[in-house]
């Protein structure tokens, strides 16, 4: 391969997690299911997208960001499969909230631990319901391993900076409320938005 060709070979944001995610394990000695290391690639993967982090409402098509006890209500009285959707969301959205702003967290009345147990509960409920036996063990052990996970989502965010600079729910709570374009490049910038899904958006205007 020429000096050229390997200027223009782009990892891809698997790749970039898998080598992220290796790196935490390592450094924290932390040693997961191959089934919850694959898990946690998916969870970074997926919240690239904003509005995989805070879903779109049904009832007025915006982006809105839904408390912990209203997607738990929503969980415990939903038929399935939309109950095991809500319970993935709790989960999921609990641990890389916790993993990515954790110390703004632990400025609001909704503290860390909160979302914490939360998503504990939520990994539990999915490890009840699920029937294939290693994806019930990987659910359960996101449940009692919670806090483990949370350091491996801690430590990435702090290898690449992202708590330093600015209280970022503050951030995604502006871009949410206002559409605000700068606030949407920063959370590009930041890699916790998709440049392309931004790409698409603006084209369509």
């Amino acid at each position: 391969m020429s000096q050229s060709e390997k200027a223009i070979v782009v990892e891809t944001p698997r790749e970039f997690f898998v080598d992220k995610i290796g790196s935490a394990l390592k450094r924290l000695r932390f040693e997961p299911l191959p089934a919850s290391r694959f898990y946690l690639v998916g969870v970074l993967e997926r919240f690239m997208f904003v509005h995989n982090l805070f879903p779109t409402s049904e009832d007025t098509g915006k982006a809105r960001r839904e408390t912990l006890a209203e997607l738990y209500f929503r969980a415990q009285n939903s038929p399935h499969p939309k109950s095991l959707d809500l319970w993935r969301q709790l989960a999921d959205s609990s641990l890389y909230i916790s993993g990515f702003f954790g110390d703004s967290l632990n400025r609001k009345l909704v503290d860390l631990e909160y979302y914490a147990d939360m998503g504990g509960v939520a990994y539990a409920a999915l490890s009840s319901f699920t029937n294939d036996q290693e994806t019930a063990q990987m659910y359960d052990e996101f449940s009692t391993r919670f806090p483990e996970f949370v350091d491996v989502l801690t430590y990435i965010s702090q290898d690449a900076m992202i708590q330093t600079n600015g209280d970022l729910l503050k951030l995604y709570d502006r871009y949410l409320s206002t559409g605000s374009r700068l606030a949407e490049e920063q959370l590009v910038e930041k890699g916790l938005l998709n440049a392309d899904l931004q790409k698409s958006k603006n084209s369509k205007m």
